[in-house]
Parts: structure tokens; C-alpha cells; sequence
């Protein structure tokens, strides 16, 4: 919101507002545009109403008063242009994130409504149809280059939107109970996290295991320090001041917001929120202006973290470039003289942070630990993608797993510093909840699992060549997995991916979500 809040003009808490008001209006809109295309309300969809009247406002209407309130809800809601609804999806980088889910509650919504009066109608067909090409008409695919400080929206917008999805999934499934569930939805502000709790968000990271391991050894050198102190000895002085190095995708912004985390758990910072920025932030484009600027966004991250994103780009390599000079400046002097109040983490590629650091021997002396940030492997990209699918209830059966290991393996012997890692693989699932919209939008009984399934018809590797994918059809395909239990591995048919099996070794069951092509 701190980075994003100049596109919709509203504070924090308005702005929150502004995304409950938005919830009621699309609800509405998709109730009355699919209940009224055939001309009329039915007795089912009038207690729909009356669910959603109650949900909204906790007003418990019947009868004449209920009818009054569908006519005045339907002739508002023809007033309402869809983009108005789906706006901030499209101009908030963060909300931008959440799109596919929106895709498919959006679609889900408009088939409880449809199905609320029996079997579905060619007409309503045509109407839900006509909403999800609304959406794609509004929103945007997220770039693959796509800066990754934008990925994450600050907690209590976060935390907002997450109740926005889970209020209107409940609708899905037990309309009639929303009310009484939920009633108005309140944001709170969540408690800080512990040092256990940060240090296991860290490890669910897929990964990253020099990462983690460097940032549980400055935890625990911390702890030790902190003790020391306790006990009335000096303490031993130490840059808490960082580089990511590492392509697009990486992780370095969710390593960093932990990092915070665990430097506020620790009380070496006190509050350990993270700023992020890169060189539009902090350099302003005329003279006396660079100062204020990067004061500005500094005084934002103290007692924090500020996190600069493609930090190369602070100074340029070609030419002479001032206001770049005056903001590295700005910011070494804010190191001194706020060491206690301020942690800055640099990130970008690693050629080019090393030409960075070697060009300023002010930040070569204050940047002395630098975190590699290794490109994903095959495997690992896969198990975002299953990351993804878990927490949007989504479900793979076999041969989609198949096909998305071969894409991304593809992907990944093929790919560039440009490679867009976790974001490529965000991408490819987001790409895949839009297909399989379009591919059940016209069924007119939808159930559970066709809603959850993606199939590997959804999956698209658009630049794939179709050899690759060819091979799901050779029966002699194998992948290797591993015993979770014993490691021992073996190579099987797709079949066996996502299943339960028993190792022929130490005779156990386990599940390979994934395995690698053999």
C-alpha cells in the first residue's frame, strides 16, 4: 500500500474500506447481472438475495421488503460499470498477485447464482460468459519483468483482501450461514511475530538452503550477542547491512520482509516492517530535489528495513550521473547516523551488484554480507507451482503433473539471466486458472472437482517446442522420485506422481509429488 497508495487516493484504512465497499458492489453486480438475464427472479433466487442482504448489511428482509430491496439492488447495480469493480486488480501491482483467484471465485459466484433455480440456462450461460469476459477485458496479465518488490501487498491490505476472498468463498458454500459466520468484516492489526514463527515462515520457503542457513547463523550470532550484553561484556560490532544477488523470481523480496521480521522479533529493530524501493524512489530528476527525496523514503523504513531493489541502477554505469551520486550519498549518512535504526538490504543481479559495490568503497565497507540467490531448479519450481495450487485449492492429477515437470524443465535449461523464476512459475498458474475458466464456464452443472481440477489441457508452455511435450504420450517415459523415508529412488511411470506408494526398500508408503524426467 506505501508503494502503490498514490494510484487510488486513500489511506490505509480507507483504502481498506474502499476494498469492503468494492466486495458488496461485486456481489451484487454478479447477482443481479446472472438473475435477471432471463427477465425475472425466482423464489431461489430471492432467498439468494435475501443471504446476500444479510451478508452485506445484516439486514434480515422478507417479503414486500425484500422485493423492494432486489429491485433497488438490481437498478443500482445496472449503473455500475465493471471496471470501476475490478480496478484496483488492474492498477495495484499487489492486487494484480491475486487476479486468477479473483478469475475463479468471479466464475464460481456467477454459478451458484445461475444453479440456485435448478439446472442452468442457455441464457445464463451466456451471461456468465459475458462477465468472464468482462474480466479479461479489464485485467491485465502480470508481466513476466514484472518488479518483484511489487509482489506482496503491506499485512493489513494483505490481511484485508484475504478476508474479501474467504467471505465470499464462504457464499459458495453455506450462503445462508454467512451472516451469523462473519458479520461485518473488521480489520485488525495481526501481532508481531515471534522468532520461532519468522524462522519458520523462512524454512517454508522452497529452496534457499545457503539463505536460510546464513540467516539462522546471524540469528543465533544475535542471540549470543544479546547475551553477552546481559551478562555485562562488550559486545562484538557487526553490519547488520546486506546484498541480494540474484535474477527476477528469486525470493529476495520474501527474504528480506523476514529478515525484518526476525531482526524485530530479536528487538534489534523495533518494529522490522519493510520499505521497498529502487532508484525512482529515492533519485528525483532535477536538482535539490535527490536530498528530500531519499530522506523522505528513508524516514519511512527507520527502525525497519529498506529494501532497494536493482540497486545497480543507482548510479549509472555510462556517463556522469549526480543525483545518483547524492542519493548513495544520502543514504550512506542515514547508515551512520540511524546504524541503530535502520537496516538496508541491496538487491539485483550479481554481476552488476559487484560492479556496484567495487565502484563506492562507502557501500564496499558497509555492505559485508552478501546472500547468493541461486536460480530455481526444475524441481523446485514445481513444487511453487504445487505451492500455489495448495493454497488456492486447486488439484493435479498425474499426467498434468507430468507435463508441467517436462514444460518447466524445458524452461529451465533454457533459460536466460532474464529467467523469470517464482515469477514465471505465478504466471504459468495464473495462465492456467484463465484457461480452465474458459474451459468449464459453459457446463451447466459444475461440480467440486471440476472446479478445483486443473487438467493438463490448462497448463500452456506457449514457447515449449511440441517435441517436449510430445513424450506424454511415449509410454516409455520414466521420472525419477525418491523414497522421502529411506532416499531410495526409482524410476516410474507417470502414473505415480502425486500418488501414494510403497518403497520397495524400507517397505514404507510416501508421496512424490513431483519427479525428475529420466
Amino acid at each position: 500500500m506505501r508503494e502503490q497508495g498514490h494510484r487510488i487516493k486513500r489511506t490505509p484504512v480507507q483504502f481498506v474500506q474502499l476494498m469492503d465497499e468494492l466486495h458488496g458492489a461485486l456481489l451484487v453486480k454478479i447477482f443481479v447481472t446472472v438473475g435477471q438475464c432471463d427477465r425475472a427472479f425466482s423464489k431461489n433466487e430471492q432467498t439468494l438475495a435475501e443471504s446476500l442482504i444479510q451478508h452485506l448489511w445484516q439486514r434480515q428482509l422478507e417479503g414486500a421488503k425484500l422485493r423492494e430491496a432486489i429491485v433497488e439492488m438490481a437498478d443500482k447495480a445496472m449503473k455500475l460499470k465493471w471496471y470501476a469493480l475490478f480496478r484496483p486488480f488492474d492498477e495495484i501491482a499487489p492486487l494484480r498477485n491475486r487476479v486468477g483467484e479473483l478469475e475463479s471465485l468471479v466464475t464460481r459466484l456467477a454459478h451458484l447464482v445461475a444453479r440456485s433455480d435448478g439446472a442452468i440456462k442457455e441464457v445464463e450461460i451466456a451471461s456468465i460468459k459475458s462477465i468472464q469476459e468482462e474480466l479479461h477485458r479489464h485485467l491485465r496479465p502480470i508481466p513476466i519483468d514484472e518488479p518483484a518488490e511489487h509482489a506482496a501487498a503491506d499485512q493489513a491490505t494483505e490481511k484485508a483482501v484475504e478476508k474479501i476472498f474467504k467471505t465470499a468463498d464462504q457464499l459458495l458454500t453455506r450462503p445462508g450461514e454467512v451472516a451469523a459466520a462473519t458479520g461485518r468484516m473488521a480489520v485488525s492489526t495481526p501481532p508481531s511475530p515471534t522468532l520461532t514463527e519468522s524462522l519458520a515462515e523462512l524454512d517454508l520457503l522452497i529452496g534457499l538452503a545457503n539463505v536460510k542457513a546464513e540467516v539462522r547463523t546471524l540469528a543465533n550470532f544475535l542471540k549470543v550477542q544479546a547475551q553477552r550484553t546481559k551478562k555485562g561484556l562488550p559486545a562484538t560490532p557487526l553490519s547488520l547491512h546486506m546484498v541480494f544477488g540474484g535474477n527476477p523470481g528469486t525470493g529476495k523480496t520474501s527474504v528480506a520482509r523476514i529478515v525484518g521480521k526476525v531482526f524485530g522479533a530479536m528487538g534489534v529493530l523495533k518494529r522490522g516492517h519493510l520499505v521497498e524501493t529502487d532508484r525512482s524512489g529515492l533519485v528525483a530528476e532535477y536538482a535539490g530535489q535527490t536530498g528530500p527525496k531519499s530522506h523522505k523514503k528513508i524516514d519511512e523504513a527507520l527502525d525497519g528495513v529498506l529494501f532497494i531493489d536493482e540497486a545497480y541502477t543507482l548510479i549509472h554505469a555510462e556517463g556522469d550521473d549526480p543525483y545518483g551520486h547524492e542519493a548513495v550519498q544520502t543514504l550512506l549518512k542515514r547508515m551512520e547516523d540511524d546504524r541503530n535504526r535502520l537496516v538496508v538490504i541491496l538487491a539485483g543481479y550479481p554481476a552488476e551488484m559487484e560492479e556496484l559495490l567495487q565502484s563506492n568503497p562507502g557501500l564496499s565497507s558497509r555492505f559485508s554480507r552478501d546472500l547468493d540467490f541461486a536460480d530455481y531448479n526444475p524441481m523446485e519450481l514445481a513444487c511453487i507451482f504445487s505451492q500455489m495450487c495448495n493454497k488456492n485449492h486447486y488439484r493435479l492429477d498425474s499426467i498434468t503433473r507430468a507435463k508441467i515437470i517436462l514444460g518447466l524443465t524445458w524452461l529451465h535449461e533454457n533459460r536466460d539471466e532474464h529467467f523469470g523464476n517464482g515469477r514465471t512459475v505465478r504466471n504459468l498458474f495464473e495462465h492456467a486458472l484463465r484457461r480452465q475458466a474458459n474451459r468449464i464456464a459453459e457446463v451447466a452443472e459444475l461440480s467440486v472437482e471440476q472446479l478445483v481440477s486443473l487438467n493438463a489441457e490448462d497448463v500452456e508452455f506457449a514457447q515449449c517446442p511440441p517435441a517436449i511435450l510430445a513424450r506424454l504420450a511415449d509410454p516409455s517415459l520414466r521420472f525419477l522420485i525418491a523414497c522421502t523415508h529411506c532416499n531410495h529412488d526409482k524410476d516410474v511411470s507417470h502414473r505415480f506422481l502425486g500418488v501414494a506408494v510403497r518403497c520397495p526398500k524400507c517397505k514404507k508408503e510416501f508421496t512424490s509429488d513431483w519427479g525428475t524426467p529420466a
